[in-house]
């Protein structure tokens, strides 16, 4: 009997990434009109885009390979067995052991190796620009989640996301490495996710588009999963942050009911704040050139590396 229970607690936190991450992607839209005076589209206009690229015939090139057929699905797949890894509102449940930090960079790293693949896969100019620029990033950005992972295990003594969200609850404490490793977090999510001022999802312009350039010969049901899963990766990112650096309400091993509902309403508010900062943030800054975002990514990876240096040397003292 406790075993189903830790069964059906689990795929609660499946299913709920699942029903939030259109919904957060929706609510970020909907502040950023707010924000430049506009009305903007309802927050559940996501779910109906997904309805009706669903609904849509797909168009494949003539030259498309099974990968470009295949490929959505594996990047949706790895997507959202990353974010249902990470603790959303209780900590040591049924998979908890498989959530490790270094295991959730594996996975996001597939995920954009299949999505370089596929923007490459029919031949087109700019699926080559895009995947090109992606790997660019990545080269850095991947190093920078390592770095981030070694702060956060050196201090908590592991890389298992359970022990680390309790270990902050409990015995965290404001420290300059932690700061150093959230700006670095911060940054690497602002690229992963093709935020402003990294990448502006908004726009075709193809001297700019990076993420755009590599699902442009999509359509249909390919097209509404490629969709599914960036709104998944945001709210990986959104997730990760909260579960590391906010730790507040999440439920611990073996809390009733009640917990869990303070735990579910901890991580609604912690991914409506961090939706709000991230638009705020949007709003008042310029998107950068493209040959910038490396000198970007660049201060991620040395704040990371900084971090742990920091938390290594006052260890060792």
């Amino acid at each position: 009997m406790v075993l189903m229970l830790d069964l059906i607690v689990q795929g609660a936190q499946m299913v709920l990434v699942l029903l939030l991450a259109p919904l957060l992607l929706g609510y970020t839209r909907k502040v950023r009109a707010r924000l430049l005076s506009r009305r903007g589209p309802p927050v559940i206009q996501p779910y109906r885009d997904l309805l009706r690229l669903i609904r849509k015939e797909v168009v494949l090139a003539e030259n498309a390979s099974w990968l470009f057929r295949s490929g959505p699905y594996m990047i949706f797949a790895g997507t959202w067995v990353a974010a249902a890894l990470v603790p959303t509102f209780a900590t040591g449940l049924q998979f908890s052991w498989t959530a490790d930090l270094i295991a959730i960079t594996a996975l996001i790293g597939s995920s954009r190796f299949f999505l370089a693949l596929v923007g490459m896969d029919v031949g087109t100019s700019f699926g080559g620009i895009g995947s090109s620029r992606e790997m660019m990033f990545a080269s850095l950005a991947e190093p920078a989640m390592i770095m981030i992972a070694f702060t956060v295990a050196l201090l908590a003594g592991t890389t298992q996301l359970s022990v680390i969200a309790h270990f902050m609850l409990t015995q965290g404490s404001l420290r300059v490495s932690l700061g150093l490793a959230l700006a670095a977090l911060v940054i690497v999510a602002l690229a992963e996710n093709a935020r402003i001022p990294v990448d502006n999802p908004a726009t075709h312009l193809e001297l700019t588009m990076v993420h755009e350039a590599m699902v442009l010969e999509y359509s249909g049901r390919h097209l509404a999963v490629l969709e599914f899963a960036a709104a998944l990766k945001l709210l990986l990112y959104l997730s990760l942050i909260g579960c590391i650096f906010v730790p507040l309400g999440l439920a611990s091993p073996g809390s009733g009911p009640q917990a869990y509902v303070v735990g579910l309403a901890s991580y609604l508010a912690k991914l409506a704040v961090g939706g709000f900062l991230l638009v705020v943030f949007e709003t008042s800054i310029a998107k950068m050139r493209v040959f910038r975002v490396p000198d970007f990514l660049g201060i991620a990876l040395m704040l990371g590396l900084l971090g742990m240096l920091l938390l290594f040397v006052s260890r060792s003292f």
